[in-house]
């Protein structure tokens, strides 16, 4: 049973008293959205954090485009300056720092787990340098922030966000029958209002409904028409980064019809539609099954999501609920089924696990005293490059529809090897008095395994206790839970 705290958290520390109910103890974890752990100076809102993307990637950038359009080693130097400046390569691991830490200093590492589903599910990717200054604030502002919530409203909050429609193009989205795409200049300049899809396309097959909701061609224009309009205000000075609003004038007039039902025009119809689409049968199957496979298997079966299915029409989709009902389930199959970790859940419990909560993430005080404009310090920047190095990197996606939830995407000889490289890396966390207490790993694995003994009989073969921690992390025990 004590796998279960690996399946749904990141497993136990090393002197952490075992929970008497563990289902109840997970369960109340998701119940309510606490402060965030981590007491840094620097939590910015992903309204603060578009200041410095304006200036690195729309005022600054391109004016040094035009200062060193001769010389391609000025603009070079200019530009990593400039990346200093604005934090390109600081605020990622700010934004880690906090995420991390509620995984591994938080009263509820539940909460973490699922929060970080929700955010590869809502994914946004590496894109427009959205990775270096937007998306870990996103995450925080519009995932997090939300999950107390029903589904509808993180759904609506995330599809509306700044950073998704900078994601998902939706500002090139302009209705070709709308004010703006029947003006002269258009046609002047040989630039028509065309409609753009991706944000409509992934609302459907990665955010709600998916495939299996039965959708065509006609219904990803059409929900593309609704969306028309949603976009920031463009002006000279901020080029994008005002708020998201609904602007009349390049939205497409008319009714629209998705999957059968007619959306009038105007700023309603997209919060219309996603009622709808996340009302859709389709849409509660493809969540819960999502779940089950993030907690349980890769391959979920009906019996488990029939009971996340269940609790998401009783509940009208109110997360804390369907939550509850998938930790259940995980609770019921805990025995049956073993999870294979992806590579930052993997990571996150090896330093939990080993105790090693003080060094890692970096500590509030290291982040407050840095100044932008300095280079960041090899300690500020581990958490940012570790993640991409171990490939699951949460802000820097490739595509659209997030890491793989799949055994088989993780078991790559190379990723492998990185494990024990960063299990290696995990043990020099650990402070002097732990590395010289001989009975650490004796005590991890006593709070961890049920099957203790057979575990000690392994790391007793171990040439040294790093060696111990190595082998460890990488026992099929803790990649699965």
């Amino acid at each position: 049973m004590k796998n279960f705290f690996r399946k749904v958290a990141f497993g136990l520390k090393p002197d952490e008293k075992e929970p008497s109910d563990p289902l109840v103890w997970a369960q109340k974890q998701v119940e309510t959205i606490p402060e965030f752990s981590w007491k840094g100076k620097r939590i910015p809102t992903e309204k603060e954090m578009r200041k410095y993307w304006i200036k690195q990637r729309v005022e600054e950038n391109g004016r040094l485009r035009k200062e060193f359009k001769d010389d391609p080693v000025g603009f070079r130097r200019a530009e990593v300056k400039l990346g200093q400046e604005t934090g390109r390569k600081f605020w990622p691991s700010n934004e880690i720092s906090i995420r991390h830490a509620e995984g591994v200093r938080s009263t509820h590492p539940v909460l973490a787990k699922l929060w970080y589903f929700w955010t590869n599910h809502f994914t946004i990717s590496d894109t427009q340098s959205l990775a270096e200054f937007s998306t870990g604030a996103y995450h925080r502002d519009f995932i997090r922030a939300n999950m107390d919530k029903n589904f509808e409203t993180m759904a609506t909050q995330a599809t509306l966000a700044w950073p998704m429609i900078m994601h998902l193009d939706n500002k090139e989205n302009i209705g070709p029958k709308s004010e703006s795409g029947r003006e002269d200049w258009r046609r002047r300049k040989k630039e028509p209002a065309t409609l753009n899809e991706n944000h409509a396309r992934e609302l459907m097959e990665l955010h709600t409904i998916s495939p299996d909701g039965g959708y065509n061609q006609e219904d990803v224009i059409e929900l593309a028409k609704i969306m028309t309009g949603w976009r920031p205000k463009w002006t000279k000075k901020k080029d994008n980064g005002n708020d998201v609003s609904f602007i009349s004038k390049y939205h497409e007039p008319g009714k629209k019809i998705v999957l059968g039902k007619e959306y009038k025009r105007g700023r309603k119809g997209i919060e219309l539609a996603i009622k709808d689409l996340v009302k859709h049968p389709s849409c509660r199957k493809f969540i819960a099954t999502k779940l089950c496979r993030y907690l349980i298997t890769d391959n979920p079966t009906p019996e488990m999501i029939a009971p996340v299915v269940k609790a998401w029409e009783q509940s009208d989709g109110f997360l804390p609920e369907v939550h509850k009902a998938a930790i259940k389930v995980a609770f019921e199959y805990n025995d049956k089924y073993r999870k294979f970790q992806n590579p930052e859940n993997w990571w996150l419990t090896t330093i939990n696990m080993s105790g090693a909560t003080y060094a890692y993430p970096t500590p509030e005080r290291i982040i407050d005293n840095y100044k932008l404009g300095r280079v960041p310090s090899n300690t500020l920047t581990f958490a940012d490059w570790l993640l991409e190095d171990i490939g699951c990197h949460p802000y820097k996606q490739k595509q659209p529809n997030g890491y793989s939830d799949f055994e088989k995407d993780w078991l790559s000889t190379e990723l492998v090897i990185r494990r024990l490289v960063y299990a290696k890396k995990a043990y020099r966390k650990l402070n002097s008095k732990d590395k010289y207490d001989l009975t650490l790993h004796e005590k991890i694995v006593k709070n961890n395994f049920d099957n203790s003994d057979k575990i000690l009989k392994i790391l007793s073969k171990a040439k040294n206790e790093e060696e111990k921690h190595m082998i460890l992390f990488n026992l099929p025990e803790v990649l699965k839970a």
